[in-house]
């Protein structure tokens, strides 16, 4: 999530369990906690990282659980020698570090970015994909109460205000699972018509909301795209069928950097050429033909790729449009297809 959201949710988590003489310090304290993940960004800087391995290695070893529980004892430990505050209440700022800190991860993997919570263990990054990376509706009730506590110090008012946010918050993410359980559903009823049911596909909100998602449906020659607005829209799914050169991607799959995408995006990816390069796209992050993550990984040489150091790339998109183009999609179901609609000609 973005860095607000992680700011307000560690700072509200810390000064609710903290004592109440304590709370603007657990604010801040929380708040600093809640972020420090994040700055692995900076970390990886010096190391000159090409671009595939900055994104990849981003939510690796600072979002670890099996890292930041150790941290937080330590910063605990070292705060508790030097007395003060945590030395007057060990046992609740242990809580307020230690939830400051491990929330933060957990609340990234309900991004699609992919969060690797059990590093260093081998797995794909978690990315359960109910949240959009920004949602105001989950940040708001966090930010008004960490306002209110900041104002009201030690009134028991100022808990009563976080517990508020922070159960609002936390009700917010159970409405975004049971809102991509409704749009997975029908998806796959959809699907199943379509001979697509066992199909590899993520489902995820567009931005800054959680009433109109996108599902990917990747096939053998490419993916399927489609919108759900739980709003708008009623009966089968729409998909607009996309063509990959799943032929190229399969004679670079060996490379390291295609790897590493591979292993980090869930094969979520388009292959593309452009100029005579090839273009590797995380479909999770944007959508077709606009995506925030292109790497070109390869160069055509005569008949075969030449491996060259991954470069990130983009092209223009046009927000403007596209932002109304969401907004007006949450409200209003697309026409009704041909006969031969878009469901079953993707099909075939």
């Amino acid at each position: 999530m973005d860095s607000l959201s992680q700011i307000v949710l560690g700072g509200a988590l810390a000064a609710a369990v903290a004592p109440a003489g304590h709370r603007r310090a657990a604010l801040l304290a929380g708040a600093a906690l809640g972020t420090l993940p994040d700055l692995d960004s900076f970390a990886m800087l010096p190391f000159g990282l090409d671009p595939v391995a900055m994104m990849t290695w981003h939510r690796g070893p600072s979002h670890s659980l099996f890292v930041l529980l150790p941290l937080a004892f330590l910063v605990w430990a070292g705060f508790r020698a030097l007395g003060g505050r945590v030395a007057e209440s060990p046992g609740r700022w242990f809580a307020a570090i230690a939830l400051a800190l491990v929330t933060h991860p957990i609340l990234d993997a309900f991004t699609v970015y992919g969060t690797q919570l059990w590093w260093p263990i081998p797995v794909s990054p978690a990315m359960w994909s109910s949240l959009f990376i920004i949602d105001p509706l989950y940040t708001l009730p966090l930010l008004v109460a960490c306002a209110l506590a900041w104002s009201w110090r030690e009134r028991d008012a100022a808990r009563k205000a976080l517990v508020v946010g922070l159960a609002l918050s936390t009700a917010y993410i159970g409405w975004s699972l049971t809102a991509k359980w409704l749009v997975d559903r029908q998806a796959e009823r959809t699907l199943a018509t379509m001979g697509l049911q066992d199909a590899p596909r993520f489902s995820v909100p567009m931005p800054f909301n959680t009433l109109l998602w996108r599902v990917v449906v990747m096939t053998p020659d490419g993916f399927l795209e489609g919108e759900r607005s739980l709003v708008a829209d009623s009966g089968p799914m729409v998909f607009r069928k996309y063509s990959s050169d799943t032929a190229s991607l399969a004679r670079v799959a060996d490379y390291p950097a295609v790897q590493r995408l591979l292993w980090f995006n869930h094969a979520f990816m388009k292959a593309e050429v452009r100029d005579r390069q090839l273009v590797l796209s995380d479909l999770r992050m944007g959508a077709e033909p606009d995506y925030t993550f292109r790497f070109v990984v390869a160069e055509r040489d005569g008949l075969r790729w030449r491996e060259i150091p991954p470069k990130q790339v983009s092209w223009p998109w046009e927000t403007e449009r596209l932002l109304s183009q969401l907004w007006h999609r949450i409200w209003e179901a697309p026409p009704a297809p041909e006969a031969d609609g878009a469901a079953t000609q993707a099909a075939r």
